[in-house]
């Protein structure tokens, strides 16, 4: 039981035990002596956000443990070239804003760590007055939500990952009933050959909605690429030989031109071949669109860009693209396939090259063929 009385002018809290131990007293004045010795610096250091004050020019007057962890030191120093690293001030900076109205102020800033990392913050600032009411300083607070909004942006782009691709995994399982009846027939009237093309079909979806998954986890979800040396001829060869029969179906003829001196090199292999893939079938699809030609090829070449760069080349002498269509193909859910298409492929190749620290160039024509090449740095 807790009971509370004054003695001379002393808040006091008794706290009565119930299990036959003997009674504690605690004096709410002796609390506040420990805390007036802990100080407001220890206490602000222990706060998970970062805390500074600061005058009416923007300087720097105080900041907490965990600012000068990840700012380095602040104090005199002016607070957007300690935050952002530049002598422009924000446009709607709360400590000035604060400062003007004496009132408390929310924005949203994007800084950049002493670590050279850039983070999003959410701030919250309110004006230190004296017993005037005459604004001296301003506190500001703030609270690193870069994961916060990396998740949001995550479960954003997955949904709208979801609702675009829809109608295409009903279009999917729509294939794989089909084939699996298919399927059923053959077995029941002994029919290996009917059975045989209707496993086909399934086969088929089966490639299909796995591609469509696999880019919406690219997609939509932060990797962390696990690198490990490998024979990128080997990466290439289990690619193409996984595009070979599609090519044939679309009458397009599939090469592969590698340079043996490459050296092994250092990479995420689902990644790359997730890349490759969707490189691929972007160039295959290319030559089906095209009613131009009457013989279409695409090529896939791996060698030495310069001494410190090795490249992955596919070709195609498909549709070309125009160059209004090439600044906003690596835009997520960008598409020029209408319904057919999902706009994630070569969002994904992007998000992959970009990971690699390497880069993609376009070199491509309406009606003479696109080639996708993908510079990557040797390791």
């Amino acid at each position: 039981m807790i009971a509370q009385g004054k003695e001379k002018g002393k808040t006091q809290v008794s706290r009565k035990t119930t299990d036959g131990g003997t009674p504690v007293e605690e004096s709410s004045s002796e609390n506040g002596s420990f805390l007036t010795d802990l100080g407001y610096r220890a206490v602000l250091d222990l706060l998970p956000c970062y805390v500074s004050i600061q005058d009416a020019a923007l300087r720097i007057l105080f900041t907490n443990s965990q600012f000068e962890k990840d700012f380095g030191p602040g104090v005199g120093r002016i607070c957007h070239e300690v935050y952002k690293k530049t002598a422009e001030k924000c446009p709607l900076c709360p400590v000035q804003r604060s400062f003007s109205d004496q009132k408390p102020h929310l924005s949203e800033e994007t800084v950049r760590l002493s670590s050279g990392e850039w983070a999003d913050l959410a701030v919250y600032s309110a004006p230190i007055t004296d017993i005037f009411g005459n604004v001296r300083a301003v506190i500001e607070m703030s609270g690193n939500i870069t994961k916060l909004k990396e998740n949001h942006k995550e479960l954003a782009f997955l949904g709208q990952s979801v609702a675009v691709v829809s109608h295409d995994i009903k279009n999917i399982l729509e294939g794989l009933q089909g084939g699996a009846y298919v399927v059923d027939e053959g077995i029941k009237d002994d029919d290996m050959k009917l059975a045989g093309k209707g496993w086909n079909v399934v086969k088929r979806n089966i490639a299909d909605i796995t591609a469509i998954t696999q880019n919406i986890l690219y997609a939509s979800k932060k990797r962390f690429s696990k690198y490990q040396e490998i024979y990128l001829e080997d990466l290439i060869d289990d690619v193409v030989n996984l595009f070979e029969k599609k090519a044939e179906d679309m009458s397009v003829n599939l090469e592969v031109k590698t340079n043996p001196a490459l050296p092994g090199v250092r990479v995420d292999p689902p990644g790359i071949r997730r890349m490759l893939n969707n490189v691929l079938l972007n160039a295959l699809e290319a030559c089906k669109a095209d009613k131009e030609n009457r013989f279409h090829k695409v090529t896939v070449r791996t060698d030495f860009y310069d001494k410190r760069h090795f490249m992955i080349e596919v070709e195609d002498n498909g549709t070309g693209m125009d160059d209004a269509t090439r600044e906003k193909i690596f835009k997520g859910f960008y598409s020029t396939k209408g319904d057919a298409g999902t706009g994630l492929g070569l969002h994904v190749v992007d998000k992959v090259v970009m990971g690699h620290g390497g880069r993609v160039e376009i070199l491509t024509m309406p009606s003479k063929g696109t080639t996708f090449r993908v510079i990557l740095p040797m390791r």
